[in-house]
């Protein structure tokens, strides 16, 4: 008797269910896309996050950045073969190899953090920067400065992007030069563990990646923007400081743009840079990812002179169209859909309780025919729970469209990365300069998109069926308050 009461009174109402269920389901559809929305940003943040620290690493340790001395220099400075007068233009080449900013930590530190309560893996890696000088000049001898050019010099990012084609005045004495100042990083990778450090966010896409037998081999993976800039492949020969480099993987990053050019092994890569057992960065991974601030204030306290940095800390840096995205759809979106979903819930409930006023003579009559009120309710209440989930299913529709629509959109969004004040930048991991600088490797491009997740399925059933029980409920208080003798009344 319920079922067909039910149908036939829906049936009849085909309008008024129509109305309660589209606002039941515009408030749901707001619900998933921004929810949705929502993890997009989240997703969008993490790979931002990841092209910095790598696969698996929740935090890293460098050494804490000290002021610059009154007589630090500005920059490397590069020295020339003098020509004579008569000499023709000469073509020559130089290279500066610094570690990055300059915060060396102690390689055995590693082994001292691996130790800390709550470790689970540690690694160290150096990342250096290489400004490449190509001229000719005659007529004496040259020097040049290069430190406040483009992408030279130490502080640039590292990975500060592929080449750069930065071109620095030079200062000649007694003769003209023309010469070419580019920078790109290198980072050396602890081969025996490669699933924490630089290369860890990227894949091999051609070739292979180092083995434990190449701790000191003379071979690089190269990032795939920069083999395609400089036209390197698998087996081409890349040299630094006149020191030859087999190439024998091309990385492609997972998520962004490669924040390094050139990975080599470890100890080749301290031979350039003249950093003997020294590391510029320590990327840790811990035992419990619920534990990370524990670890780290464990690390902070155990071994002095470092910072510690999380990609929460390095989160609170990224700033851009993603942020502001991010702020409004977690702020604002957050308060609207609880806004819409008050005024849905509300709405629902005063046209249920409105259609329940116009049946008077209905449910008096059966009242009189010995309906007892709780069953009144119940057909009441089982009404709405149809319209409720007829919103719902309409909801999930709308948000699933909504959704859809953003990820094939895809739009663009820009995050910037700024520093945490800590050794290496932004939180010392690759990917930050000297303090107060910014460079273009420090802006990534990010398309959006917004997955819908079960759970947020299950979240849109809940409201539907929520929206339904209230607006049940305020029928259902209302039909049982009816008498028989209002039924004789409306019919007077």
């Amino acid at each position: 008797m319920f079922g067909i009461y039910l149908k036939r009174e829906l049936g009849r109402r085909k309008k008024a269910a129509l109305v309660i269920a589209l606002g039941l389901a515009l408030g749901i559809a707001l619900v998933i896309t921004v929810n949705s929305v929502s993890a997009g940003m989240t997703q969008a943040q993490d790979k931002v996050l990841q092209s910095l620290y790598g696969l698996g690493t929740d935090m890293t340790v460098t050494k804490a950045r000290t002021a610059p001395t009154a007589n630090s220099s500005g920059g490397p400075r590069f020295e020339f073969d003098a020509k004579g007068e008569d000499d023709d233009d000469t073509e020559q080449s130089s290279d500066r190899v610094s570690t990055q900013g300059g915060q060396v930590l102690k390689a055995a530190l590693v082994t001292q953090v691996a130790d800390q309560k709550g470790v689970a893996a540690a690694v160290g890696a150096l990342t250096l920067n290489v400004t490449k000088v190509d001229g000719s000049f005659t007529q004496g001898k040259a020097q040049s400065s290069s430190g406040t050019s483009g992408n030279s010099g130490q502080g640039g990012a590292p990975g500060g992007g592929s080449g750069g084609g930065s071109t620095a005045a030079p200062q000649v004495q007694g003769g003209g030069a023309s010469f070419d100042v580019n920078s790109y990083a290198v980072a050396g990778v602890d081969v025996t563990n490669q699933d924490l450090g630089p290369l860890a966010s990227s894949k091999i896409s051609s070739g292979v990646t180092f083995t434990s037998a190449q701790a000191n081999a003379k071979v690089a993976v190269v990032s795939k923007s920069y083999a395609k800039e400089n036209s390197y492949k698998v087996g081409s020969t890349l040299t630094i400081s006149s020191t030859k480099y087999k190439v024998i993987g091309i990385a492609t990053p997972d998520s962004s743009d490669s924040t390094t050019d050139v990975y080599l092994p470890l100890k080749q890569a301290q031979t350039l840079g003249d950093a003997a057992s020294q590391v510029t960065t320590i990327y840790v991974k811990a035992t419990d990812s619920q534990q990370i601030d524990t670890v780290k204030a464990t690390i902070q306290k155990n071994i002095s002179g470092t910072t510690v940095t999380t990609s929460a800390d390095l989160a609170e840096t990224v700033s851009g169209s993603l942020s502001t995205a991010s702020n409004l759809a977690t702020s604002v979106g957050k308060w609207l859909s609880i806004a819409v979903l008050i005024a849905a819930f509300l709405v629902a409930a005063l046209l249920t309780s409105s259609a329940v006023s116009r049946r008077v003579r209905e449910f008096g009559t059966l009242k009189a025919l010995g309906w007892p009120s709780r069953r009144v309710t119940r057909q009441v209440v089982g009404e709405s729970m149809v319209n409720g989930l007829l919103g719902g299913a309409l909801g999930i529709g709308l948000g699933l469209a909504a959704a859809y629509t953003v990820t094939a959109i895809s739009p663009k969004l820009t995050a910037e990365l700024g520093s945490t004040g800590g050794g290496g930048g932004m939180g010392g991991g690759p990917g930050g300069g000297g303090p107060g600088q910014q460079s273009a490797s420090n802006t990534m491009e990010i398309a959006l998109s917004a997955p819908v997740s079960v759970t947020t399925i299950a979240l849109a059933v809940g409201l539907a069926v929520a929206g339904g029980l209230i607006a049940g409920a305020m029928g259902g208080w209302r039909a049982s308050r009816m008498r028989p003798a209002d039924a004789l009344r409306s019919v007077s």
